[in-house]
């Protein structure tokens, strides 16, 4: 297949954002693989801030970096994304280059906690506030349960009312899937 899956879409456009010395945010840390890859994009010289509400998220992506031998590259907040701007040091928040958020709840945790249009909305709008122009925001949105189905729905109605002087704004799915697949929002800050 000559058309990028998901991830591997969400992960090209990351990599075009973001480059040695960069400041990036891992909004939902999870098992902790979209952080090493950001640790390794910001190299020796940048830093990934990742946040997650579950202690489980928190220890399995510390676990993931140590062996990697990257946790020196990375700050973790076991706090919601909503916190970012209270949560990242003030001198790096213009640094941000790229944030990006799995939304829904932990693979292999519980399915009961899982991410809210509320504070997601938040988080975008206080990255839109302090990024640089050209900072990219990646959105994977999985809409295969109740809950990601509402967020999905109030995440679209926000998105799609962006001012485009201020923000350009992609949505990446494949539409003949089965079974609600992942889709990507991409908002590039202009």
């Amino acid at each position: 297949m000559k058309l990028q899956k998901i991830l591997n879409f969400a992960h090209s456009l990351l990599q075009s954002a973001i480059s040695n010395g960069d400041i990036a945010v891992d909004a939902t840390v999870g098992n902790g693989h979209d952080t090493e890859m950001l640790a390794k994009l910001v190299g020796e010289s940048g830093h990934v801030y990742g946040f997650d509400v579950q202690e489980d998220a928190i220890s399995n992506t510390r676990k993931r970096l140590n062996d990697a031998q990257l946790d020196s590259r990375v700050t973790l907040f076991t706090k919601g994304h909503e916190t970012i701007k209270e949560s990242i040091p003030k001198d790096s928040q213009p640094m941000i280059t790229a944030a990006i958020f799995n939304l829904g709840y932990l693979p292999g945790g519980n399915k009961n906690i899982v991410t809210h249009s509320n504070t997601t909305i938040s988080a975008i709008e206080q990255l839109l506030e302090i990024m640089p122009k050209e900072g990219m925001i990646i959105l994977v949105v999985y809409h295969g349960h109740p809950e990601g189905a509402m967020e999905r729905d109030e995440l679209l109605e926000y998105v799609v009312k962006l001012d485009q002087r201020k923000a350009h704004v992609l949505r990446y799915e494949f539409m003949n899937q089965v079974n609600h697949p992942p889709f990507i929002i991409a908002i590039e800050k202009r």
